[in-house]
């Protein structure tokens, strides 16, 4: 691989990592830590305590993000964090 496409490839990789968003879940005063928990096990597939972590971060900071990638990905399970209620937003 020649020097220009060695620079190619790299830049292609920053470009892709440089695209990753975030979905950002906010606090509120109706969703219960159960609620919130349940929902990044079942629409983010965190596992028990990585949903307890961001649930308590959520509560005592105001937010946190919960999951990373393209925005195309992350739309559908924004869509469906604030159906259940959540306030969300992808940065």
């Amino acid at each position: 691989m020649d020097t220009i496409e060695k620079n190619k490839t790299k830049n292609l990789v920053k470009e892709d990592v440089l695209k990753q968003n975030e979905i950002v879940v906010f606090n509120d005063d109706y969703n219960t830590f159960k609620h919130v928990i349940e929902c990044l096990v079942k629409y983010c597939n965190h596992d028990s305590l990585q949903a307890q972590q961001c649930a308590f971060i959520i509560h005592h900071n105001g937010k946190c993000s919960v999951k990373t990638g393209t925005y195309e990905k992350l739309l559908p399970i924004a869509s469906v964090l604030s159906e259940k209620g959540l306030s969300t937003e992808i940065v």
